[in-house]
């Protein structure tokens, strides 16, 4: 959430920045009920003083056998008074908290206005794959070496889910492993592994309630959720605490299938692993202080660069315009693997900076030693990468032409030193 002493000091701007993300948040209605509550909340603390110094007086009254019963009938008058002004308060209060917890993060001056058609090229890296043969798409590819099985799939659970065999399974784990193995020795982050489902405040920590409800799948019988990502149980799992200033930054990496309805994605590219409801990622989460938090989104956006490098794989960084952030982000980069066979760009990592959004919701604090006082740090996190668009780009960079895939050499140690996958005849 944000900081309502912001919304109360730029109130034209933060309108402003809230509706250059296409949101339209009841802005004026808080402010209106912000008000009625501040001027209510001075009556009753007036009323109380009142209340408090003639209570002084009956008691002296009391004590000198002097008759109190006109100053008690009026403070009788004066209580049931304020009894009524705090339930008044009380609905003003869950009013503006209702109106509080669907007003979105507002972006970062550096990000640039408009829908997705403003996102700003950052930085290219690497140069796309050129094949002496007609490039084939992952789901040709994967179906003829008898990797990847959507038929077998969609009778299991449907479309939207994926079923790897044999080779496609071992290049999925190893595809885990080496991002995880990346992350954790070469990066400095610490591995945690997570429930995959969660409470309701948990989703309502890291924002993706009451917004985006119908985009979860939900166990109504045990109120909980399918995670749409790790970050919601590695953010939460420092809910409701205060670090000391010693202890931070924080970093964690985590690995998680993850589960999406994506309601409202008809029209969008689906066909074979671009769009899933069920997928796996290996995430990366921080707890920054606040002076430091953007630049550790660069450090971060630097370490998911990284997968894609050591894979060999080009890719593009974009800086996302205000239309195109999350309801939670001030920032965020997309990073966008080539993808050979489709001859299109695919998504394979957001990082983002929430600043105090998230801790705010979560109530994630932390000591600052040289102050005394306790802060909201900032929270931010990214794909390290998501699967299974990165499976995509292996597949459909690294294919030959007799249908095989070579395996890239970072990957070689976690398939036992293989350089190629065949399928069907491994």
């Amino acid at each position: 959430m944000l900081d309502p002493a912001l919304i109360r000091k730029e109130a034209a701007a933060v309108k402003a920045a809230i509706e250059s993300k296409g949101d339209h948040a009841n802005l004026d209605e808080w402010l209106a009920l912000d008000g009625k509550r501040r001027t209510l909340l001075q009556e009753v603390e007036e009323l109380k003083s009142v209340r408090n110094r003639v209570s002084e007086q009956i008691g002296v009254l009391k004590r000198e056998k002097k008759s109190a019963d006109e100053p008690i009938a009026e403070m009788k008058e004066v209580s049931q008074k304020i009894a009524a002004m705090d339930g008044d308060l009380r609905s003003i209060e869950d009013q503006i908290y209702e109106i509080s917890i669907r007003i979105p993060n507002i972006p970062d001056e550096s990000v640039p206005v408009g829908d997705e058609s403003a996102n700003r090229t950052e930085r290219e890296w690497g140069r796309p794959a050129e094949h002496p043969f007609e490039a084939k798409t992952h789901w040709e590819l994967g179906e003829a070496l008898g990797i990847l099985d959507f038929a077998r799939s969609s009778k299991l659970s449907g479309s939207g889910f994926s079923l790897y065999w044999r080779d496609g399974a071992a290049l999925q784990r190893a595809l885990i492993r080496f991002m995880i193995d990346l992350h954790t020795k070469d990066h400095g982050y610490e591995e945690i592994y997570t429930p995959f489902l969660v409470s309701r405040e948990s989703m309502f920590g890291t924002g993706q309630l009451p917004k985006m409800e119908e985009d979860m799948y939900q166990c109504r019988d045990d109120e909980l959720f399918l995670i749409p990502t790790a970050e919601v149980p590695i953010t939460n799992a420092h809910a409701d605490e205060i670090f000391d200033d010693a202890e931070l930054p924080r970093r964690y990496v985590g690995y998680t299938p993850c589960f999406r309805r994506e309601a409202g994605s008809a029209g969008k590219e689906t066909r074979g692993l671009n769009r899933m409801h069920q997928f796996d990622k290996v995430e990366l989460v921080r707890f920054e202080r606040t002076e430091d938090s953007y630049a550790a989104l660069e450090e971060l956006l630097g370490h998911a660069e990284e997968v894609l490098k050591r894979l060999e794989l080009p890719y593009r960084v974009l800086t996302l315009a205000t239309g195109d952030l999350s309801f939670a982000a001030a920032k965020t980069y997309d990073i966008e693997v080539w993808a050979p066979g489709q001859k299109r760009w695919l998504e394979v990592s957001s990082c983002s900076n929430f600043l105090d959004f998230q801790a705010r919701r979560a109530k994630i604090r932390y000591r600052v030693a040289d102050r005394k006082e306790n802060r909201y740090v900032h929270t931010l996190n990214g794909s390290g990468l998501a699967l299974p668009r990165l499976f995509i780009a292996v597949l459909e960079t690294y294919q030959q032409a007799d249908g095989s895939i070579a395996i890239p050499a970072a990957l070689r140690p976690y398939l036992d030193g293989r350089r190629t996958l065949t399928g069907r005849d491994t």
